[in-house]
């Protein structure tokens, strides 16, 4: 019985019909949003509400009964935990404190998608993924927010006090700086009061290393993150593949095949360097006798 729901689960019809009803979901958060809407036609999106949460709670049952006498294997994947928890959300109680609560979930349903579409778990594993890193990359930038900043209200902070008169308005003059956003006119209000030279080496330094350098680092750990990513699903479908039946991919034997004549191809290569260099140290020798 387990091996049929799994299929069923697994089917691509009954995954493109749960999308479908999140993609509804999204529609009907949506329509919530207006008050005329909802005086129109809110038993209708009520219903629709109930319907959706059946839906999650159909889906969620089913997975857990794919798993045979061991449904608790349901929460060991995150993704799942994180249905699992929505749908608490929206089983709440609609009055009282967790009302606002209620409504939050009802535009959350609408995150499923990215345990529903693969790609998506892709992009946001690989964000997550990425986080430790980013860390320090982020603390790297506000070190260098912290001394721009202080030295911004030491240079420009007597007559710009609006940009540079104290730390937070001198970060969100800088946060301006890193995004670009109408720099130039931050420059030319520096410029006529003090040395031109010194506002250049000031910003040009700054967007430099903030924009062009450190910004750029988060896209490379991402971009490395989503490599990786790709790396761990392919090995996970492979060492599902071979559990299911018992054996590897045609694609991967070939490859296992190719890594293991290159690796006999460095050790033929070794052993013929050797056996030229003890060729030659055998003449060297009987030439010398």
């Amino acid at each position: 019985m387990s091996q049929l729901i799994k299929r069923l689960v697994e089917a691509n019809w009954f995954h493109h019909g749960v999308v479908a009803v999140i993609l509804l979901a999204g529609i009907v958060a949506g329509l919530e949003t207006s008050p005329a809407i909802v005086q129109q036609y809110g038993p209708m999106l009520h219903a629709l509400d109930l319907f959706i949460l059946g839906v999650f709670v159909i889906e969620a049952l089913l997975k857990m009964a794919a798993y045979g006498r061991h449904p608790w294997l349901y929460f060991a994947d995150g993704w799942n935990v994180f249905d699992f928890l929505i749908i608490v959300l929206c089983v709440l109680p609609v009055g009282g404190p967790f009302a606002a609560v209620l409504r939050l979930a009802r535009a959350l349903r609408l995150l499923r998608l990215v345990s529903a579409l693969p790609k998506l778990q892709l992009l946001v594993g690989a964000l997550l993924k990425s986080l430790g890193a980013m860390g320090y990359v982020g603390l790297l930038l506000a070190l260098m927010f912290y001394i721009y900043g202080v030295a911004g209200i030491h240079l420009f902070g007597a007559h710009d006090p609006k940009n540079f008169g104290s730390l937070p308005a001198a970060f969100l003059s800088l946060f301006r700086l890193v995004t670009l956003d109408n720099w130039a006119d931050l420059f030319s209000a520096q410029v006529s009061h003090v040395s031109g030279l010194k506002v250049a080496i000031y910003f040009v330094t700054f967007i430099v290393f903030g924009t062009m350098i450190i910004l750029n680092l988060f896209i490379g750990i991402i971009m490395n993150s989503m490599s990786e990513m790709h790396a761990e699903i392919a090995e996970r479908d492979r060492a599902e593949h071979e559990r299911e039946t018992g054996s590897a991919t045609l694609k991967d034997e070939l490859a296992l095949l190719e890594q293991e004549m290159k690796n006999l191809q460095g050790r033929l290569a070794g052993l013929r360097r050797k056996w030229n260099h003890d060729s030659a140290k055998l003449n060297l020798c009987s030439k010398t006798l």
